[in-house]
């Protein structure tokens, strides 16, 4: 097991440690209270006070072992001079990018126009318990290419880069990594214990460029965090990628994996030295308690003597009643004794 992710997480508790992507958002009541008051979804994320309140719901409701900063992986874009508007039921709408400011941002610059991220998560680390985690993220590079040069989530859109040479690709990648990093080290100078990349349309890579596009830069940003915090925590959520999982985790050597929900267990190469987070599908939420017990139990008995994080295969959906994820931290909680 990895030791970095032992120490800021897993020995944290004594049983399976839990939390769940999105875990702060639209399914809870005291978390649209505060929406309300925020109607534009960007300056949201960067309110200091309504962030850390939100970011810390869960915690206080369900008494998980892990808080994550209430943010969004298209801030990174948004520092690099790429305005964003989110609209209702269709999400995130971008302008194109600019070339000139993309590519020679200072990183002084960057990082304070995020700063209020890094006071947000100072904010979290001064009220949640010491035995709480708290997480910190980005989008990886690839993901953000896809948004910066689709401006609008693809959807499963696979020639949504038709128009873009390998080389211009590459280049962008690059960059993205670059900042990405920035982002993920002020995060952890601000007190994040772990830092977990989202690469939520890698399943739009052909295997061809899997390495390239997804694996190298994931690898690239993995490796400067271990080297300069080794005892933080670096958790992969390569999204789509199915059996190409196990290389996935064999170049890039992240101390966690988060499995999405079309990962066949199967497929999975236990031997790996890192913890495995998740899979649960989150629709299983919304339907009988029992199906969502017994689906639960399927990973919880996989992962049985084996380092396991119990989450999601992706975010908490917004219709999820409450009571159903109370329901299900206590199945969880009850499966440990």
């Amino acid at each position: 097991m990895s030791s970095s992710l032992q120490k800021s997480l897993i020995l944290k508790k004594k049983n399976l440690p839990i939390w769940f992507m999105r875990q702060a958002g639209r399914y809870l009541p005291e978390y649209q209270v505060i929406r309300k008051k925020n109607k534009n979804f960007i300056n949201f994320c960067l309110n200091i006070k309504d962030a850390t309140k939100v970011s810390l719901q869960p915690i206080e409701r369900y008494n998980l072992d892990a808080t994550i900063v209430f943010s969004d992986i298209l801030l990174i874009l948004r520092a690099a001079g790429q305005n964003i508007k989110f609209k209702e039921n269709i999400g995130p709408i971008l302008e194109n990018y600019k070339p000139k400011v993309f590519y020679n941002l200072s990183k002084k610059d960057f990082i304070k126009k995020l700063e209020n991220v890094y006071k947000i998560i100072k904010n979290i680390r001064k009220k949640l318990p010491k035995e709480k985690s708290l997480i910190g993220f980005v989008g990886a590079p690839w993901t953000l290419l896809v948004y910066m040069i689709n401006k609008s989530s693809p959807k499963g859109n696979r020639k949504l880069l038709v128009n873009l040479k390998k080389e211009e690709i590459l280049k962008i990648l690059k960059r993205l990594e670059n900042l990405a990093y920035i982002h993920c080290k002020e995060q952890i100078l601000a007190g994040a214990d772990v830092i977990q990349l989202f690469d939520s349309w890698a399943g739009l890579i052909d295997k061809k460029n899997l390495k390239q596009f997804c694996i190298n830069p994931n690898k690239n940003i993995v490796k400067k965090i271990k080297k300069e915090f080794p005892s933080k925590g670096v958790v992969c959520f390569p999204k789509g990628i199915k059996k190409n999982i196990n290389a996935f985790i064999r170049e890039v050597g992240p101390d966690g994996i988060n499995l999405d929900y079309d990962i066949n267990l199967n497929d999975l190469n236990l031997n790996n030295n890192v913890v495995f987070q998740g899979g649960l599908n989150p629709k299983f939420l919304l339907g009988s308690q029992q199906r969502m017990f017994k689906e639960a139990k399927r990973y919880l008995d996989f992962f049985k003597d084996r380092p396991y994080i119990f989450n999601l295969g992706h975010g908490i959906l917004p219709q999820t009643k409450p009571e159903n994820v109370k329901k299900l931290v206590e199945f969880v909680r009850g499966y440990n004794l």
